[in-house]
């Protein structure tokens, strides 16, 4: 029935029958076989069907809610027993929004020296996809706003604050300040993250709060590239601090404090809310407690 479980998460995940089949490794027929042997065990229809994949039913929708239960424990007790026997291992999967990727090197590097047999995927995410893709079983962690957006059902572990700078170029006309107001940003030729982005969504409101209008003259769902971009002299962007601090300053580059309002947030690792957690995820979050007491403010 696991395997069942997992063709209709699949199914609900990409709402479609052959991407769900070819996500799930198994031809389309024998996708569609497992699903309806399921309904066939449950008494029920679980999806609506016509020429295409049309939804679930409601009652699709209850067996998925369990569905992502009984798999998930299926998976904590395989990891748990494995725990056991040969000490943790196994793979991490996180997801990262854009300006917390390069902290995410602060939380797998110590975790890999305690259990080195443990091997990790780091997937760059926005908040709503990081979200989604924990309550699928897509990733088991993800790092990410706590505090402006709904989270839902995860249990949370704050790691640090994000504080805002103007990077920019040391010879433009706000680039000799020692700090600079949400008003003035707004006045600079900007490049910023794409709309889909939290971070995106958080800058736009501090911007027109301060009476301006986001105008950004390019945007990239990359951090690289806005750096990148601001490296050349002719661009400036709003980046958090720890991450223009991680990424590098020149000589001919700055990272301004804007003030008026010196806005913060609050970053986090976020896992699936279940007890008991599977061994790795006890074990990052264990990590993650301890990296909030070094990261301070």
């Amino acid at each position: 029935m696991i395997t069942q479980l997992q063709f209709l998460m699949a199914l609900a995940r990409e709402r479609h029958f052959g991407r769900a089949a070819e996500a799930s490794g198994v031809t389309q027929p024998t996708l569609s076989a497992g699903i309806k042997a399921l309904e066939e065990q449950m008494g029920v229809l679980l999806v609506n069907r016509g020429s295409r994949f049309q939804g679930l039913t409601a009652e699709g929708e209850r067996v998925l809610s369990w569905a992502r239960r009984i798999v998930s424990d299926e998976r904590a007790m395989r990891e748990e027993i494995t725990a056991i026997r040969h000490g943790l291992s196994g793979r991490l999967r996180i997801a990262a929004i854009p300006t917390a990727l390069a902290m995410v090197a602060k939380l797998t590097t110590p975790f890999r020296q305690r259990h080195p047999d443990v091997q990790f995927t780091i997937l760059s995410r926005t908040s709503i996809e990081t979200l989604a893709q924990i309550e699928n079983l897509e990733v088991d962690a993800g790092v990410t706003y706590l505090d402006n957006e709904p989270l839902g059902r995860v249990t949370t572990v704050p790691l640090y604050r994000e504080h805002y700078r103007l990077l920019t170029a040391a010879d433009t006309p706000l680039g000799t300040r020692d700090q600079v107001t949400w008003r003035e940003v707004a006045q600079v030729p900007l490049c910023l993250l794409t709309p889909d982005m939290q971070n995106r969504r958080i800058i736009d409101g501090l911007l027109r709060a301060a009476g301006g209008t986001p105008q950004p003259t390019l945007e990239s769902n990359s951090m690289i590239v806005l750096f990148a971009h601001v490296r050349t002299g002719r661009w400036s962007s709003v980046m958090p601090a720890k991450l223009a601090e991680t990424l590098g300053l020149t000589d001919t580059m700055r990272a301004i404090p804007i003030v008026e309002p010196d806005a913060v947030h609050t970053i986090g690792l976020v896992t699936a809310a279940r007890d008991p957690m599977t061994p790795l995820n006890a074990a990052l979050v264990a990590e993650a407690k301890r990296l909030a007491m070094t990261l301070g403010d």
